[in-house]
């Protein structure tokens, strides 16, 4: 009885015992046998398709040179106009912005004067400092956070897309609980103050707190007892955060303790749903 045959033996075999496809293998004999080359009208249309293409692909380089060319300041001027649009509408918000805080001053000082001789302002300043509707002064601490220089590939030379040592908004969430735990009574990042309504979220390269989109560097101030610098060094989770985030992927914490802290009241409208009654809390020990 004859074996089975293999179709991948016999390809292996053939492949072997003819490496060369049959258009290579008449050439090896031409050339062997000493043949020139071709040559009359063959070889001269085959010279002219290669000019023809030749001066195509220039003509066509040459005309997406002059057609970028010729983009350019257009697009250099619609960009330099979106920047200054945006620039513009930023300085109007902050003078917004600084308006609104005027009148809340205004707003706060009427509202004392009308309660003058009352418990009652005593209480509302105490509630407004807890809340984060009035500024604060005081002892605390303040943690700086700065990106990783983004990595660069050591053979092309290039900058990488990604950079694992960006400050993430989970960064600057867990300083912010690590202080809250330790006993800080205020917090604000980049002069935004954190209350119970604040959402710190990662926008693409930016962090959101509030509504105010944050760029690099983070400074996370916090007021409250005055051993929080002492704690907060010897915090584990801290350390760990510092282990994890800054040794290992770069990013770079710095914390100090400043002699004092200021940190500006929300600059929003704290929309409750719920509460329940109670006594008033005690104050804050960098209230006004």
């Amino acid at each position: 009885m004859s074996r089975p045959q293999h179709p991948a033996s016999d390809f292996l075999t053939e492949l072997f015992r003819a490496p060369l496809d049959p258009g290579y293998a008449q050439a090896a004999r031409r050339r062997a046998l000493g043949a020139p080359p071709p040559t009359g009208w063959r070889r001269g249309v085959a010279q002219g398709t290669r000019v023809a293409a030749l001066a195509v692909i220039g003509f066509l380089l040459a005309v997406s040179y002059q057609y970028a060319a010729a983009s350019q300041p257009e697009t250099s001027r619609a960009r330099a106009g979106l920047v200054a649009d945006v620039r513009a509408r930023r300085q109007a918000t902050d003078e917004l912005q600084k308006h609104a805080d005027k009148l809340r001053e205004d707003v706060v000082r009427e509202r004392d004067a009308a309660l003058s001789g009352d418990g009652e302002a005593a209480r509302l300043q105490i509630l407004d400092a807890h809340t984060g509707l009035a500024k604060v002064r005081g002892d605390g601490v303040v943690v700086r956070l700065v990106d990783a220089p983004t990595p660069v590939d050591p053979v092309t030379g290039k900058r990488a897309t990604t950079n694992p040592g960006r400050v993430l908004d989970r960064d600057l969430q867990d300083i912010a609980n690590e202080l809250w735990r330790l006993g800080a009574e205020a917090i604000a990042v980049n002069g935004e103050r954190v209350t119970v309504s604040t959402a710190i979220l990662d926008i693409g390269g930016s962090v959101l707190v509030n509504s105010a989109y944050l760029s690099p560097p983070y400074q996370i101030s916090a007021i409250g007892p005055k051993d929080t610098y002492t704690r907060l060094s010897q915090a584990p989770a801290f350390v760990a955060f510092v282990r994890a985030r800054g040794e290992t992927f770069g990013v770079q914490i710095s914390f100090a303790q400043p002699s004092d802290i200021t940190i500006p009241a929300f600059a929003g409208s704290l929309n409750l749903r719920y509460g329940r009654p109670g006594s008033a809390p005690a104050p804050p020990s960098g209230a006004p």
